[in-house]
Parts: C-alpha cells; sequence; structure tokens
C-alpha cells in the first residue's frame, strides 16, 4: 500500500488522539476491565497510558515529528513486531511507525496486553479504513522482511539467532535512574516519585536507581513522596515489598523503608520492584563518568543536571512521558523503517 499523504496522515492520527484523550463507552469499560486480565493494569494505569498516547498524538506533535523524515512512496515492507507487555499500550509507538512509514506490521502482541492494542487500533481503522490491511495481528512470525523485538537480556539472544538475518531492532533490558545533586526542591523530589511509582515501576523509564552525593541526606526524599503511599495498597505490589523486606531482614541487609518503598546501596542498575538502588559519588565528573560507562543499559536519565551524554535526560516526573521522538534505547525506528 502506497503511504498517505503527511498532511492527511497527520489529520488521521491527530483525529485518533482526540478520541483517546475522550474515550467513548466501549474504552472506558476496557479501562476498567483490563485488570481481569493482568492485575497491574489497573484503571489508573491504563488510562494514564491512553491519556499519555492521546496527548502525544496532536497535530503540532505530529508535524514536528514526521516532518523531520523522507516519507516517500514505496513498497510496503512486512515489518514482525514482538512487542512487550510490561505496561500498557508499550509497543503501541512501534506500531505506529510503522503504519507512518507506510509499511505493514505483523505485529505479536504480548499476551498481557493485547486488548488495549487492538482496540486502539481498531479505532484508527474506524477513521481510515484503508489502514485494515497495514497491520495483522499474528501467532507465528513467517514471511517478514524486518524485525523489531523487544524483549529481555536472555530473548534478546534468540531473537539475533533467529532474526539476524534480516534487517532488525533488537533492544534488551534497560532501566532508569535519576542524578540527584542535593540541591532539589521538594516539589522535584515529589515529581521524582512519578518516575518510581508510574505503572509500579514496571517500565523501562521507570526510575531504578538514584545517583546521590556522598552523605545525602534521605529524610527529604523520604518526606516528598509520602503521597504515594498508596501503592502499597496493590496487592502484587506490597508482595513484593514483603519479600525483598524479608530477604534484607534475614540477611541483615543495610537498607532504608518508609513503610512502602526500600532503599538499598548497590551497584547495579536494575533493582526488585519496590526497590530502589541508590550509589553514591564524590563529584558531578564522577557521576558523569559512571552514567556514560553504563549508556547501555539507560533508556533515560531524570536530572536538574545539563549532562554530556548520550541519553536521553528528562525533567522530574517526565520519565512515562516521551515524545513521539524519544526512542526507546535511542535507536530512531523510523529512520530505519525508511530505509528498508
Amino acid at each position: 500500500m502506497s503511504i498517505f499523504n503527511k498532511s492527511y496522515l497527520i489529520q488521521i492520527l491527530a483525529n485518533l488522539g482526540r478520541q483517546l484523550l475522550n474515550p467513548n463507552a466501549t474504552l472506558q469499560q476496557l479501562v476498567e476491565s483490563e485488570r481481569n486480565v493482568n492485575p497491574w493494569f489497573t484503571p489508573e494505569s491504563v488510562q494514564q497510558a491512553i491519556q499519555a498516547t492521546g496527548l502525544s498524538l496532536t497535530e503540532d506533535n505530529l508535524a514536528q515529528w514526521l516532518n523531520h523524515y523522507q516519507l516517500k512512496e514505496h513498497a510496503s515492507k512486512k515489518v514482525g513486531l514482538i512487542l512487550a507487555g510490561n505496561i500498557p499500550l508499550v509497543g503501541f509507538h512501534d506500531v505506529l511507525c510503522v503504519l507512518a512509514s507506510g509499511n505493514i506490521a505483523l505485529i505479536k502482541a504480548s499476551s498481557q496486553d493485547a486488548r488495549l492494542i487492538k482496540y486502539v487500533l481498531q479505532l484508527l481503522v474506524n477513521i481510515e479504513p484503508q489502514l485494515a490491511g497495514s497491520y495483522h495481528f499474528i501467532e507465528r512470525l513467517e514471511g517478514f522482511d524486518a524485525i523489531i523485538a523487544t524483549g529481555s537480556n536472555n530473548t534478546s539472544r534468540y531473537f539475533e539467532y533467529y532474526f539476524g538475518k534480516v534487517p532488525n531492532i533488537i533492544r534488551k533490558n534497560r532501566n532508569s535512574i535519576a542524578l540527584l545533586t542535593g540541591q532539589e526542591s521538594t516539589e522535584q523530589l515529589h515529581e521524582l516519585g512519578k518516575d518510581i511509582f508510574d505503572y509500579y515501576g514496571l517500565g523501562c523509564r521507570n526510575v531504578s536507581k538514584l545517583l546521590v552525593p556522598k552523605g545525602y541526606n534521605f529524610i527529604p526524599f523520604f518526606e516528598a513522596i509520602e503521597d504515594y503511599h498508596h501503592i502499597a495498597q496493590h496487592h502484587k505490589y506490597h508482595n513484593n515489598y514483603d519479600y525483598n523486606k524479608a530477604i534484607y531482614l534475614v540477611n541483615r541487609d543495610k537498607h532504608l523503608d518508609n513503610g512502602f518503598l526500600l532503599l538499598k546501596e548497590d551497584t547495579r542498575l536494575a533493582s526488585p520492584l519496590a526497590v530502589l538502588y541508590y550509589e553514591e559519588y564524590e563529584d558531578l565528573n564522577a557521576a558523569e563518568a559512571l552514567l556514560r560507562e553504563q549508556r547501555e543499559q539507560i533508556q533515560c536519565i531524570v536530572s536538574m543536571v545539563n549532562l554530556p551524554v548520550e541519553v536521553q535526560v528528562v525533567d522530574f516526573g517526565k520519565s512515562q512521558q516521551p515524545a513521539l521522538w524519544d526512542y526507546a534505547d535511542g535507536i530512531d525506528t523510523m529512520e530505519f523503517l525508511s530505509n528498508l
């Protein structure tokens, strides 16, 4: 299928954005019922994901995104998509890129997040019926010209083995980190709570570790995030909190605890659920060197510091609000698709 005129494509997608911001009864019902399929997909989390997607699909955002590329008419390629399912609609951006580039998406959806993405794409087809043939949900990937696969460090090895001979983007585990200086305001630390607790910390853009200056006082941080204590009411989150707390107590591991979040000093980046790792640094040069060394494992950095590292730096509270041009792992998906 030839690609749509760019201005018309923007109109279609902006229309979808408006529908997501003003959900109909069916979508509202889906928001409420997703927790029956995936207990992590609470109505609040699902609604947040839908709103974030809707807010990104404005005419201005779409124009700023798409005008960066030369979208020429071409023979459509079949792009296999292996989607993650850790947070609601997490795979939608990959599908959007395939459709916007005039290609055909062969979608292997996660069992954890299949219904939402199917419904959102149906809304798109209702707006422009010609898009019906631009994607297919499949159980087995075959007949593809390229692959975009998102998984863990373990699954990435299988992906590279099976799909290494075709053009591909294969994503591994990444986590996000916050660099604090000790000069942050109470409001900034409160906003950091969103980066930690949104989607219960399950996303690669969630902060799983703090870099703090030597001798950092955690009391203002704990006071600033106290409003998020309700997260412990979610049984699966609370189970993780209880389990990790028990492990630390039995092993006599030094840790801090505010009743719903555990802080533990650790050089690793990926912390367990309900745990936030922290590591002290001597000065900002040392912190920057550490971030540069770990950049291949970092999705984004939350900080007030303007860092000269090749990783996206975002303001407090903004890690789970990526723009259309904030590509996972820093790999330009549209550029990849445009050059197939």
